[in-house]
Order: C-alpha cells, then structure tokens, then sequence
C-alpha cells in the first residue's frame, strides 16, 4: 500500500517527517460546478471535428453524394473511456470519499493492482488526511461546500522511493455526484527544485553551505520552539578568519586562492565531525564570504565546548597546505562566542562574534578569543562616544579647565594650560583621555581644536584685561597632529588672535614629541609659520619619544616639557640628600641641554615640595602639577593672579 507524508521543506531530510508546502481550496460558485463538467466532456472531439475527419478521408464526388445524402456523424466518445485512456491519473470519488473507479495511470503512478483501487478511501491513497487543514477542505468538497481542493503530496512509493504528487481534486456534475481526484507526478520537478535550492545555499569554491543557508539555520536554532522542550537551550559560534589571505591571493592568483579555501573547508568539516563524535550533533560548518567562515553549534554545553573546538580549528588551519605542488602555510584567527539563545537574536550573535573575531585580530591573530561583555561595554561606550562627538560641539557639551604653570623661581603663575572636559549627559564629565582619540580617528579633532583655541584665547584676554595691573599670563593650547594636517592651522591661530585680541606671544602651542620630531612638508612649515608670527611652540610629554636631538636645533621650538615620569622618579623627601639617583641626572642633563639652545622647560607632574625644591635647584624654569592646583575653572585662576606663593594650596580643592 502506498503511504504518504506531506511536503517537507527540505527535501534531502523529507521522508521523515510531515507538513504542508502547498494546498488551493476555493469555494463555490455554482457555475463552477457546470465549468467543471465541461471541462471533462472537452477532452473527446466535438462533432463538427469528426465530420471533417471523415470528408477528408477520400474523394467525395456526385455519385458519391447521392448515395449518401447525408453524411454519418460518428457518436463522441463515452465519458468512461476517456477517463480510462487518458495519460493523467484520475480516480472518481464518491460522496464517502471511497473510490468507485480509478483509470490504469493511477495504478501505475502509485505501484498498484487497478482492481484493488475501487473500494480504497481516496484519502488514504493519496494523503490527504494528515493535516487538519487540507481535510477539513477535502470533507467539505465532498459535501458540496467547496469548488476545488489542490495541494502536493510527498509519497513513499512501495519500491522504496520518494513520490512527489501534485492532488487536485474537483466537483462532478450534480448528476453524476461525487468528485474526481487527478494526481500529476511532478518529482522531476520537485528534484530540480531540491538541486536549484542546493546551488543556491552552497558555496560553489568549498561546497558549503553559503551565508544564506547558515543564517536561516541559525534563526531555526533562536526560534523558542527549537530549545524550549529538549537540549541545553545554548547555541555557540567560532567566527573564523584566516589571517593573511589577501596576500595568497594577491601573490599567487585567485586559483590557488580557491585552492586553499577548498582545503581550508575540508580540514574545518572533519573538525566538526571529529567534534560531533565526541557530542550529540555536528556543527554547521559555512563559507560567510571571503575567507570567512563559521561553526555554528547548536545545544552546546559552555564555553569549554567551544573552546576546545576553537583550539582544533586552529590546530588543523596550522598544518601546511600542499596545493599543485606549493607548499603553503597559513594561521586563522576566531571570535568564539557562547550564551544561552532565549533572548538572543541572530544579528546580536554576530555582532559579539565579529567584534570577538576583531579582538583576536587586534591581540596578535593566530589566536581564538572568547567574547567578553565587559570588554564589549566599553567598545560599545566607546561607539556611542565617537557617534556624539560632532552633535556635542554644537550642543555645547565641552568645557575648559586650566592649570597653572608655576614659575620655580617667584612661585608665581606665569601662565595656564586649557585642558578639555566633555559634560557626557549619560556618562558624566570626561576627561581627554576617554575622547580625544576618537576625536582625531574621526576627523572632528579639527572643529573641537578650533572650539578649544578661541575659547583659551577668549579668556587668556579677559584675564588681561581683567588684570592689567599684573604680569599678562599665557594659556598654553594642545594640538593635535590631524590639526596640523586636516586644516589651515596657520589661518586658524591668526583668525583667532585677530578676533580676540590677544597678543601673539601669550599663546602656547603644544605638540607631542613624537608629533613634533616627525614633522616634514606642512607640518614643519606650519610650525615656523606660527614659530613667526610669535607664537610659542612647546614638545610635550619630551623625554619619552626617540628624539633626534640634532634635530631638535632646527625645530622652532621654544619649551620643552618634561613628562612626569622622570619627576615621580624623584621620590626621596631628605631635602639634604645628595643628587644622584638616575632620574634626576637625566633630568638635569636635559635642563642643561634645553638652556644651551635658548628653550625653557617645565616640569609636569609636581606633586610635592621636595620635588619642587630639586627641580628648582636642577635649574627647571616652571613646574606644573596638583602641588600648586588642579585643573580647575577660570573663576579659581582668578584666585592665583597675582599670588606669590601658590604651592600653599590656593588652587586645590
């Protein structure tokens, strides 16, 4: 007897189990009935068509005429033998749904007797009874309640395979009573379908499965109905990159490329088999794109699954490769990511996968990395602090907080560095160090320099007019290399003194070290330009780069500043010791060399009295650090003005 299932969405996995790909019910208007009837009556000749079948068959002449007046019309053919010889498979159903007549090509079709037919509930033969939906249509079509009922059926053939049936089933006339089923064999159809499908969900160079088929495998695995009544209800990814390729392909051609790929492929797929032996379930090994790919565990049991699957990939990938003859040898890196899937979303997994995968890129490829929310708190801080940086400008979300430069001698504020502050609505006040790099990856260093210039320079001038009785300060300005290169820094600095009147050489400059010993072209002319014009140019952090001191001569620098690593280095209080520890020589030495090119230093990071007092004895011009203030608000500088001795803490909190 031949059994059915309905159609599965797969077919290389349908013969075990049962669901519904395609049914069309319609209802009925009466005429369908009538349309129906004639539609079966249509397939014999009509009348007029076998009268002139029979004019033509011979010469039809007076004689001939006269013996026959009129002309025999042949009798159509019965509805029974047209339904006997026709190629389709059809079966005449009664109201029960029992067959009462079945023609010879449904016999065949199913691998029948024709006589054991007659009797058999058609249901039953051609499957329509294992979903609600299509029996339900069918019971009421047998009523008389429906005008037509056509869906696919998958069969299982008494030899053993497959058969893919399209069912239609439709009303006889009223007289006749019952229905007609007709089955139509469309496996080669479904079997090109099952072949396209393939083609388009594998990845041609590899043979694996393709991004389109990986993903619609994972949304199988994150939908809840997959994990909710058995497994561990986790899913894992090992995100894997293979570290290098571009060169392969760049180097040797993209035939040797595929070469790799093929191999790289087949070495990942015993991966996941080995890993499948040793666990329930095979991981899905996918071709994403490039030369990425992708393990997708599903029901995985923690991290240490993973983990250990990472680490054969990893060793696999590292075994050379020998393609035609070259003997290759590549590494890969891969984000493993691991979590339980309620709550999960295939993009989301990717994401942490991608950023993980980007991690161990960034930690020294040839290596796996497992996802670290804490780690991808901050990346995605970070983020959100580069998507606001430009908006915040304008908000008016940046502030400026200044900290004096101490004269060694008359401790006294000879002038101010501005140090920047973001107001983040969400994260609270910033210091530069969390936002200026993001700053200059993104280009809106140039705007924030621009803000931070004119609004230094705006109070530097209303301190000394403010002031005028005392010793002008200066207010010394940070600058970024991007600044120097991504716009007219020359034109910005004069447009900014013009505009508030502040005096050329009470405007400090400073670049890095490494920033200013590498300047060449524009940067370089950029700096004796502003060196010109009388602005004041200043190597910050000094002492911590690879300084080409002979060049440093042709630099139009004016002050070097020391980095406090060498000052926090001075940490004996015995003001009678002898100088002699290795930090403060080198710091002396340098004072020395920076007095004989005509430059002033100052000292960051003094923080105690002792280390102000050797300093001032190593012959340091100022100082700054929490000893004399904090960063603090204009108001508070206001406070220092004029004051001899700010060591005493007038600036700090």
């Amino acid at each position: 007897m031949v059994s059915g299932t309905s159609e599965g969405s797969t077919p290389a996995t349908e013969l075990g189990r049962a669901v519904v790909t395609e049914s069309e019910i319609l209802a009925p208007p009466g005429a369908e009935f009538a349309e129906g009837a004639e539609a079966v009556e249509a397939t014999g000749p009509a009348p007029d068509e076998a009268v002139e079948v029979v004019e033509a068959a011979g010469d039809v002449g007076p004689n001939r005429l006269a013996e026959s007046p009129v002309p025999r019309t042949p009798s159509p053919p019965s509805y029974r033998s047209v339904f006997t010889a026709a190629p389709l498979a059809m079966a005449v159903v009664d109201r029960e749904g029992t067959v009462t007549g079945a023609n010879a090509a449904l016999a065949d079709l199913l691998g029948r007797d024709q006589d054991t037919l007659t009797g058999a509930v058609a249901a039953d033969l051609v499957d329509l009874a294992s979903d609600a939906r299509t029996w339900h249509a069918y019971r009421e079509l047998l009523r008389g309640r429906r005008a037509r009922l056509r869906c696919t059926r998958r069969l299982k053939h008494p030899e053993g395979h497959a058969l893919w049936v399209r069912v239609t089933v439709a009303p006889l006339p009223p007289d006749d009573g019952g229905v007609l089923v007709s089955v139509a064999d469309i496996s080669d159809h479904r079997a090109l379908q099952a072949r396209l499908r393939h083609l388009r969900m594998h990845d041609p160079v590899t043979r694996l499965p393709n991004r389109t088929l990986f993903f619609e495998r994972l949304a199988g695995a994150l939908e809840a109905e997959s994990y909710a009544e058995s497994g561990t209800g986790r899913i894992g990814l090992c995100y894997l990159d293979l570290d290098g390729f571009k060169a392969v392909n760049d180097t040797l051609g993209h035939r040797v490329g595929d070469q790799l790929l093929a191999a790289v492929a087949d070495r990942l797929t015993r991966c996941a088999q080995d890993a499948g032996r040793a666990r329930a379930g095979i991981p899905l090994v996918a071709r994403l794109g490039g030369d990425e790919f992708a393990l997708l565990v599903e029901d995985s049991t923690g991290t240490e699954q993973l983990a250990d699957l990472a680490e054969s990939l990893l060793d696999a990938i590292q075994e050379p490769f020998d393609l035609s003859g070259r003997r290759l040898s590549v590494s890969a890196s891969i984000g493993v990511v691991e979590r339980h899937a309620a709550g999960t979303t295939p993009t989301a997994l990717m994401q942490a996968a991608d950023t993980t995968l980007y991690w161990a890129k960034a930690d020294g490829k040839a290596r796996w990395t497992l996802f670290d929310p804490e780690r991808n708190a901050s990346r995605v801080t970070r983020q959100a602090l580069a998507s606001s940086l430009r908006p915040a400008i304008d908000r008016g979300e940046f502030a400026l907080e200044y900290q004096p430069l101490v004269g060694m001698d008359d401790d006294r504020v000879h002038g101010v560095e501005a140090l920047i502050r973001w107001h983040h609505p969400r994260f609270g006040t910033l210091t530069p160090n969390r936002f200026i790099s993001l700053a200059e990856e993104d280009g809106s260093i140039v705007p924030l320099g621009r803000w931070v210039l004119r609004t230094a320079c705006r109070q530097a001038r209303d301190w000394q007019t403010r002031y005028p009785d005392e010793p002008p300060i200066f207010v010394s300005v940070n600058v970024a290399v991007r600044q120097v290169w991504d716009s007219d820094l020359v034109a910005d600095v004069a447009d900014t003194l013009q505009e508030t009147g502040l005096p050329p050489h009470l405007l400090q400059l400073e670049l890095t070290e490494s920033a200013v010993m590498g300047s060449s072209g524009r940067p370089l002319q950029a700096l004796k330009a502003l060196s010109d014009m009388g602005v004041r140019i200043a190597i910050d952090d000094f002492g911590t780069g690879y300084s080409n001191l002979a060049y440093l001569s042709r630099l139009p620098v004016s002050v070097l500043k020391l980095d406090g690593s060498f000052v926090r280095g001075f940490q004996i209080e015995d003001r009678t010791a002898q100088p002699g520890a290795a930090d403060e020589v080198i710091v002396e030495a340098m004072v020395q060399l920076a007095h004989r090119l005509g430059l002033t230093v100052t000292a960051e990071c003094v923080e105690t009295s002792a280390q102000a007092t050797r300093l001032r004895r190593i012959g340091c011009d100022t100082g700054q650090g929490w000893l004399y203030s904090r960063p603090v608000p204009p108001d508070r500088i206001s406070e220092l003005l004029g004051t001899p001795g700010v060591q005493a803490g007038v600036g700090n909190p």
